[in-house]
């Protein structure tokens, strides 16, 4: 998971950075920072990335279009 990813996943779920770092129980100030592109521990990556996947994101890897993110279909 990128930032732009975080920041897409924060869109599709109509989530402000306060209401993103409240969800994945970590602080606004690491969500603005990795959306800026700077480095913070992995294990804080999967968590943030585990809840937003939680709340139906699904990150989609490089394939030559670019990574991105989408909502999970709900059958």
């Amino acid at each position: 998971m990128n930032g732009v990813q975080l920041r897409m996943a924060r869109a599709a779920l109509g989530l402000t950075v306060r209401e993103a770092a409240e969800r994945c129980l970590v602080s606004h100030d690491t969500i603005v920072r990795i959306e800026k592109g700077e480095t913070v521990k992995q294990t804080t990556l999967a968590t943030i990335r585990g809840a937003l996947e939680d709340a139906g994101v699904e990150f989609i890897p490089e394939n030559g279009g670019g990574a991105g993110v989408r909502l999970r279909r709900i059958p």
